[in-house]
């Protein structure tokens, strides 16, 4: 009867798994919430100010009360930044005051913190459109 013996710690079976997990990049999870707005897919120009630096990207997708985008001033979870967007039909939405939510990289989503009256009246309007008309997006 032969025994095996386990094998030694920091190892594999297989020789090949163990070593290769101290080249691997773990990511810490993002966290998960429940959105309660539909968010829709765009593409449309942003520049946005976070105090004296200011940056250029594109928004991926909206919703009404915040954004996904990329661009090249890169952001941390918890800074906050004014926005101004371009929609596709050339209307601009300025947004005074958002905070981002988390970031990846050149990516990142910001929530609304301040609005006012009339750019939400255009942001609901827009998404209204997009809910009318989900196959288009230049509206």
């Amino acid at each position: 009867m032969r025994h095996s013996t386990p094998p030694p710690p920091g190892s594999s079976a297989c020789g090949l798994f163990i070593p290769l997990l101290k080249y691997a990049s773990f990511e810490a999870p993002m966290p998960f919430s429940i959105r309660p707005y539909r968010r829709f897919p765009v593409q449309c120009f942003v520049t946005y100010n976070a105090g004296p630096f200011q940056g250029q990207g594109t928004i991926w997708n909206l919703s009404s009360t915040g954004w996904r985008l990329s661009g090249d001033l890169p952001m941390q979870p918890g800074e906050t930044l004014s926005l101004t967007v371009t929609f596709p039909n050339e209307q601009r939405i300025d947004v005074p005051e958002a905070v981002v939510q988390w970031s990846r990289g050149q990516d990142f989503a910001v929530k609304n913190l301040v609005i006012e009256p009339h750019n939400q009246a255009g942001l609901k309007h827009y998404v209204k459109r997009l809910v009318q008309e989900p196959t288009e997006i230049d509206l």
